[in-house]
């Protein structure tokens, strides 16, 4: 079983930057691919970023090319989503979730997560 556990969430004013961690605990993220999704109030759960083990493939959203950036910190066992020139449509819950994965994948849909954490709120002011 492994528990996820995201932190790094806040309150950030437009253009601000925020890095948001998710940490596994039960097992290493050896072997595990690691997206980042978001919820905003009202609307679907959205794709925002992925990650392949080992990190050699990332993939994001549109909306959020250039602006973030997903990487592992094996020696802390965390995967990290730095935010840059936040606006306020990225104001959502953001949710870090995991599977098993073969070399190289990443994956953009979130039913072929199996782990996913509690969540963190990422509120941008204008």
């Amino acid at each position: 079983q492994v528990r996820l556990v995201e932190s790094g969430g806040g309150l950030v004013q437009a253009g601000g930057s925020l890095r948001l961690s998710c940490a596994a605990s039960g097992r290493t993220f050896l072997g595990y691919a690691v997206g980042w999704f978001r919820q905003a109030p009202g609307k679907e759960r959205e794709f925002v970023a992925a990650i392949s083990w080992p990190a050699g493939s990332t993939y994001y959203r549109d909306s959020v090319k250039g602006r973030f950036t997903i990487s592992r910190d094996n020696a802390k066992n965390t995967v990290n989503l730095q935010m840059s020139s936040l606006v306020p449509e990225d104001t959502a819950v953001y949710y870090c979730a995991a599977r098993p994965t073969s070399y190289g994948f990443v994956y953009e849909r979130g039913d072929l997560y199996d782990y996913w954490g509690q969540g963190t709120q990422v509120t941008v002011s204008s």
